[in-house]
């Protein structure tokens, strides 16, 4: 700009002394200098702008996406069980036939539970894992135990209706009242051998007459090459011995039990010892 400055007034200048006659040139200069005044040259300008459009905007359009979400739908499975009814199981009724007793165990030789009368009902509940005593359930007993009194009969004192065969196998001393407060098992038990026959003795229990019940033997020997079970009681404490049969041709061992009784029960078990086997 300034060297643009600089031209146009030379040119200014220029055009001036080229308007003045040749002969008043000194005059002019001689003036000027006479004066000693400054030339003061005011230069005019005319500027005529050109426009340069240097950047053309294109306008950018920005959308706004909205999206629209696909919604997948998860069921929700209601199973609807398939209920399969158990049948009731009906237990075998019974009908007592003749007077008899009703025992703790599946034989005559375990103590008395109860009477049974002509008429007496009730239901078969199991059977002996050793004979075909029947485990019943009276109706007359049923303010007994709450009503879960249970005892052992004869089959030959009761009709049956029903099918027994289904029945559960109870073990014969699977419920023996017991044990007793009073009295333990006797003492000093011993068994011997002679031949085919094995005698045990004990030592007597002193029970009160009251409450006196005796001994009952839990035994298992071998007869005709079977292994049998054989029990066996006496009424009373003073009997202290038992013979049995006891042969060969079994594979299972013989032994058994003794217990001593009373009015209310069975005392503990005691094995019988070293019982003596065939040579």
């Amino acid at each position: 700009m300034k060297r643009i400055f600089i031209f146009i007034s030379i040119l200014i200048l220029a055009t001036c002394a080229c308007n003045l006659p040749i002969a008043n040139l000194p005059e002019a200069f001689a003036s000027q200098t006479a004066t000693d005044e400054p030339l003061t040259v005011t230069p005019t300008i005319s500027l005529t702008p050109t426009i340069f459009l240097t950047n053309t905007l294109t306008p950018t359009l920005t959308g706004t996406i909205t999206l629209t979400p696909t919604i997948t739908l998860t069921p929700t499975i209601t199973l609807t069980p398939t209920i399969s009814s158990t049948p009731t199981y009906t237990f075998p009724a019974v009908t007592v036939n003749q007077q008899a007793h009703c025992r703790y165990g599946p034989s005559s030789y375990y103590l008395h539970a109860g009477d049974l009368y002509v008429g007496d009902t009730g239901t078969v509940r199991g059977r002996s894992d050793q004979n075909g005593w029947l485990l019943v359930k009276l109706d007359k007993f049923d303010n007994i135990n709450s009503g879960h009194f249970f005892c052992w009969v004869a089959p030959s004192v009761v009709d049956v209706t029903g099918e027994i065969e289904g029945l559960k196998y109870f073990a014969k001393d699977s419920d023996l009242p017991g044990p007793s407060i009073y009295y333990k098992a006797p003492g000093s038990v011993v068994a011997t051998r002679h031949k085919d026959k094995v005698t045990i003795t004990w030592d007597q229990v002193e029970m009160t007459k009251d409450k006196d019940r005796g001994y009952f033997l839990d035994l298992f020997v071998c007869q005709n090459k079977n292994y049998v079970w054989v029990p066996f009681s006496y009424p009373d404490q003073y009997t202290t011995s038992y013979t049995v049969e006891d042969e060969k041709g079994c594979s299972e061992p013989s032994g058994g039990q003794i217990y001593t009784v009373e009015k209310h029960g069975y005392s503990t078990p005691k094995n019988i010892p070293n019982w003596p086997q065939h040579p």
